[in-house]
C-alpha cells in the first residue's frame, strides 16, 4: 500500500470525506490504499446491485407484507445498528488515511469537527429505520394478540403458495366502539362490514345500522335458541331499547350461561350475526374505540372534510363543527361523524361513510410513513382484532391493492331498509348482488340490474369471481342505475375526498 504523494489541502479532505460516505472506499483510493478502497467500493457495489435486484424481482406488496414479520422486522433492526456502526467506522477510518494531521492547525481543527458531524449524520438514517422497524415490532405486538376464543381451536395458519386457500373474496367486519371508562361493556356504535375481492382489491363496504331491531340469529346457534323469534327484550326502566343490533356483543358477553358458561362470546356472535344477515362469512373484526380514531386522525395530519351544514354537538350543544370545506383535527372529524343533535342515526351514517372515505383517500403512503411513530402510538392502544399476526402479511398487499380499487358501499337505511321491521331477504340479496357487482368490469357494472330482480343471496367468500380482468376503479364514480343502492364511497361527500 501506498500513501499519496502530496498533502491535501482542508477542503478536499473534507470533500473526499463526503464523496467516501457516498461511495466507500473512495478516500481510501485517494489516499493511496487501493487494495482496501477497491474491496469497499466492489462490497457497496455488490450491496446495491444485490438490493436492486431484489427489489426487481419482488412484488412491492409481498415485500411489504413480508416486512411485517417479526423475524423481518427483527433482521432490520439489527441489520441498520449494523450498517450503521460499520458507517460511523468508515467515515473515522475514511478521515484517518486522509492524513489531516498534515494540515495546519486551523485545518485540523475545521476538518475534525465536520468530520465528527458527518460521521453522526451518517448514522442517523439507520438510527431512524431501525427504530421505524422496533416501533412497528411493538405496535404489531399490541395489536395481533388476541386470545384465542373459549373453547375454539386456532384459526389456520396460511399456506405461502396459496394464503386465501382458494377464496375470492375476504369480509372484514370494521366496528367503532363507544366504551369508555365510565361504561361497561361495549356497544358497537358503527358497524362496517369490507367485502374485498383478493385479486382486485376491489372493495365492498356495507353498513348496518345500530338500531337495526328484531335481528335473527342463525339456526342453530345458542342465540337463535335463546331468541328464536329474533333478539327481544323488554323496554329498559326508562322506555329505551337494549335488543338493537348494537347491544348485540355486549349482550352475548354479559350472558356466559347462553354458551355454556364460555366467557367473551360478544365478538364472535356479531361476527356471525352479521355474516347471516348479510348471507357472507364474517373472517375477521377490527375494533376501534371511537375516541381513539379522534387520535388516529390526528396522527395523519387531520382530515379535509366538506360539512354540508353546521354540525352541532355536546351535551349542552356547546359545540360546533361549522360547515364548508376544511382540514378537521380528530376531535372536530370524531363529532362530525358520530353527532346526532338535530340529526339522527342515518345521516351520521352518511358522515362515517364520508370520514372513511376522506381516510382512505388522504393517508397515503407517504403521509403514513413521515407520520408513522404518531400512528402507531395512536393506534397500539386503541384496536382490538382476532385477525392473527400470520395473517398479516398477506393482508398488508391486499391493503395496498383496495387504496387503487373501486370502493363501493351500500347502507341499510331508510327508504332502503325499515329498520323496525327490516327484510332480510331484501338485505341478503343487496349484498350478494353488490359483490357481484365488484367483481365485474365498470362496464358489466353499468349495465347491471336493480337489487329487486336479483337472485337470493349466494355470496361467501368462496364464491367464484368473474374471469374478466378488472381494470383500475377510483373510489368516486356514482352509480347511475335507478334505484340500485350501491354508491362511490365518497358519493354525496362533496369535496370530502380532496388532498388536505
Amino acid at each position: 500500500m501506498r500513501q499519496a504523494k502530496e498533502p491535501l489541502s482542508a477542503g478536499a479532505v473534507l470533500g473526499w470525506l463526503v464523496l467516501a460516505a457516498l461511495a466507500p472506499g473512495a478516500a481510501h483510493l485517494r489516499a493511496g490504499r487501493r487494495r482496501t478502497g477497491l474491496v469497499l467500493i466492489s462490497l457497496y457495489a455488490v450491496l446495491l446491485l444485490a438490493l436492486l435486484a431484489f427489489v426487481l424481482t419482488n412484488d412491492l406488496g409481498d415485500l411489504a407484507g413480508s416486512a411485517t414479520r417479526d423475524s423481518s422486522l427483527a433482521a432490520i433492526v439489527f441489520g441498520s445498528i449494523a450498517l450503521g456502526l460499520a458507517w460511523f467506522a468508515l467515515i473515522v477510518h475514511s478521515f484517518v488515511v486522509l492524513q489531516p494531521g498534515r494540515l495546519a492547525q486551523s485545518g485540523q481543527i475545521l476538518t475534525g469537527t465536520v468530520a465528527g458531524l458527518l460521521a453522526v449524520v451518517v448514522v442517523i438514517p439507520f438510527g431512524y429505520t431501525a427504530q421505524f422497524a422496533q416501533t412497528s415490532r411493538e405496535a404489531i405486538d399490541n395489536i395481533f394478540n388476541a386470545p384465542e376464543n373459549e373453547g375454539e381451536s386456532p384459526a389456520p395458519e396460511p399456506k405461502p403458495e396459496d394464503p386465501w386457500a382458494g377464496r375470492d373474496r375476504v369480509n372484514i367486519l370494521l366496528l367503532g366502539g363507544d366504551a369508555d371508562d365510565n361504561r361497561t361493556g361495549v356497544r358497537t356504535d358503527s358497524m362496517n362490514l369490507a367485502s374485498i375481492d383478493v385479486k382486485t382489491g376491489n372493495t365492498v363496504l356495507f353498513s348496518l345500522p345500530r338500531n337495526l331491531e328484531d335481528v335473527r340469529f342463525r339456526p342453530g346457534t345458542p342465540m337463535a335458541r335463546r331468541f328464536p323469534n329474533g333478539f327481544d327484550l323488554p323496554k329498559d326502566a326508562n322506555g329505551g331499547a337494549s335488543d338493537l343490533l348494537n347491544s348485540v356483543w355486549e349482550y352475548a358477553d354479559a350472558h356466559p350461561e347462553i354458551f355454556g358458561g364460555k366467557q367473551h362470546q360478544g365478538p364472535k356472535v356479531l361476527m356471525d350475526t352479521i355474516g347471516y344477515t348479510l348471507g357472507l362469512k364474517v373472517d375477521w373484526y377490527a375494533l376501534v374505540n371511537m375516541w381513539g380514531f379522534a387520535r388516529i386522525i390526528d396522527a395523519i395530519g387531520g382530515v379535509t372534510i366538506t360539512v354540508e351544514r353546521d354540525v352541532v354537538f355536546g351535551k349542552y350543544n356547546e359545540g360546533l363543527v361549522k360547515a364548508g370545506t376544511r382540514k378537521l383535527k380528530g376531535a372536530d372529524a370524531m363529532w362530525y361523524a358520530r353527532s346526532r343533535t338535530y340529526s339522527d342515526d342515518y345521516t351520521r351514517m352518511s358522515r362515517q361513510r364520508c370520514v372513511l372515505g376522506a381516510i382512505l383517500d388522504q393517508a397515503d403512503p407517504a403521509t403514513v410513513l413521515t407520520r408513522f411513530n404518531q400512528i402507531a402510538r395512536a393506534t397500539k392502544e386503541l384496536i382490538r382484532t382476532d385477525i392473527p399476526r400470520t395473517w398479516l402479511e398477506h393482508l398488508v398487499p391486499l391493503a395496498l391493492k383496495v387504496k387503487d380499487a373501486e370502493v363501493t358501499s351500500v347502507q341499510f337505511v331508510p327508504p332502503l331498509i325499515n329498520t323496525g321491521y327490516p327484510d332480510w331477504e331484501k338485505i341478503r340479496d343487496i349484498a350478494a348482488k353488490a359483490v357481484r357487482d365488484s367483481t365485474r368490469t365498470k362496464a358489466a357494472v353499468a349495465a347491471s340490474a336493480s337489487p329487486s330482480s336479483s337472485s337470493p343471496a349466494t355470496a361467501t367468500p368462496s364464491s367464484p369471481a368473474s374471469s374478466s380482468p378488472s381494470p383500475k376503479k377510483t373510489k368516486r364514480p356514482g352509480k347511475e342505475t335507478g334505484d340500485d343502492p350501491t354508491k362511490g364511497l365518497t358519493e354525496g361527500c362533496g369535496m370530502a375526498s380532496a388532498k388536505g
